[in-house]
């Protein structure tokens, strides 16, 4: 009898542990969250409430749905931080990657999204990357640039978004063109008649299918790493960062996030070191 009873319990047990992994999650599973140390949770969280800046400036990380919910693979990852943590989560919106990052630098809020720069890391302590997007080029239909290599020629206005990373790499790499920074750097160059804008190449691509006054280059000028930061001087909770990131790569929610969001283009970043 008490053979049968063990065997019922177990029976039990593992029924039970299929169903908390079925409930569970992609890319959380057997996180462990209790085993978290307190140093980390106050490294990320030391308020108690993990403040994330949301970028929606850049539609393949975050999107604000007509509902006024956010989704994105930028959201899922902050709340999925905040759910091992075991502190809630508040999302702050921001309508380009430098406003998050300034509100960074002024303690506002605990984690940001943004793309590897060293003008930044000097601020941000920064994960490895997550995903991997292109920076392209746009210029009229009827424009003789040909090429991204034909860009950089004296006479060449660049419209930009302002602090963003394609601004910052811009700012350091070109020898000949001129950057014409804004909020807006396609509104920029349809309202001055520039002769290129540089982005992010979803919405670049988006914005050519529906004018026809213009197109995008072949090729692109940079490859553009985004990643997971918090401010300089939490080494504890960067390097927890650095491990999430990690485990949410190998594990399938980053890609599982961008499927669900609908952004097919963006790459997973390969595992650091590789």
């Amino acid at each position: 009898m008490k053979s049968i009873m063990t065997a019922i319990t177990f029976l039990f047990a593992v029924a039970a542990g299929a169903a908390f992994a079925q409930n569970t999650p992609p890319g959380s599973r057997g996180n462990g969250m209790a085993t978290i140390s307190p140093d980390v949770v106050k490294s990320l969280a030391p308020s108690g409430t993990l403040r994330v800046g949301i970028n929606l400036g850049n539609i393949v990380l975050a999107q604000a749905h007509a509902n006024g919910e956010l989704g994105g693979v930028s959201v899922d990852l902050a709340r999925e931080l905040g759910r091992r943590l075991n502190v809630p989560v508040q999302l702050e919106r921001f309508d380009a990657a430098g406003k998050s990052f300034e509100a960074m630098k002024a303690g506002k809020v605990d984690i940001v999204f943004l793309a590897i720069e060293p003008v930044r890391a000097a601020e941000v302590e920064f994960s490895a990357p997550y995903v991997i997007i292109e920076g392209v080029y746009m210029v009229p239909k009827d424009s003789p640039i040909q090429s991204v290599a034909e860009v950089d020629r004296e006479g060449v206005r660049i419209a930009v978004n302002k602090a963003s990373a394609y601004d910052l790499f811009l700012t350091r790499s070109l020898k000949h063109a001129t950057l014409v920074r804004g909020e807006s750097g396609v509104e920029l160059f349809a309202r001055d008649k520039l002769e290129a804008v540089a982005g992010v190449k979803q919405p670049i691509v988006a914005y050519a299918k529906a004018h026809p006054e213009v197109r995008v280059l072949d090729g692109r000028f940079m490859e553009i790493r985004q990643a997971m930061g918090t401010a300089k001087g939490r080494e504890v909770g960067a390097r927890y960062l650095h491990a999430y990131v990690e485990e949410m790569k190998a594990s399938g929610f980053v890609a599982d996030a961008l499927k669900r969001s609908n952004q097919p283009d963006a790459s997973v970043a390969p595992p650091a070191g590789s």
